[in-house]
């Protein structure tokens, strides 16, 4: 299994940036997304960034993999990983009939 972690850029060169996530300082492929500037946020798949996210995303994927990593672990009350959980679910617009 190949999990997206989200990681802040440090220090961008052009192909490469030095970033920092849950897991310490990596060393990120660029080539999917060019160079970015330092602060942005990316996911990451096997050290390269398939996508630059915003930093509330990259907040709620890092709690999803506490969420995870608590399973693991034996927890079972993962209310505390999803803040969203405590909401009625939304259809997206487009599933959304029209009201006339």
């Amino acid at each position: 299994m190949c999990l997206g972690i989200p990681a802040q850029v440090i220090e961008c060169g052009e192909h490469f940036a030095r970033c920092t996530g849950r897991n310490g300082e990596t060393r990120v492929d660029l080539s999917l997304v060019g160079p970015q500037a330092p602060g942005t946020w990316l996911m990451t798949f096997l050290g390269a960034a398939r996508e630059v996210i915003d930093a509330e995303r990259a907040a709620a994927i890092d709690a999803a993999l506490d969420a995870l990593h608590a399973a693991q672990t034996g927890v079972d009350d993962f209310s505390a990983f999803f803040a969203d959980l405590d909401r009625e679910p939304q259809l997206p617009d487009f599933l959304r009939t029209k009201q006339s």
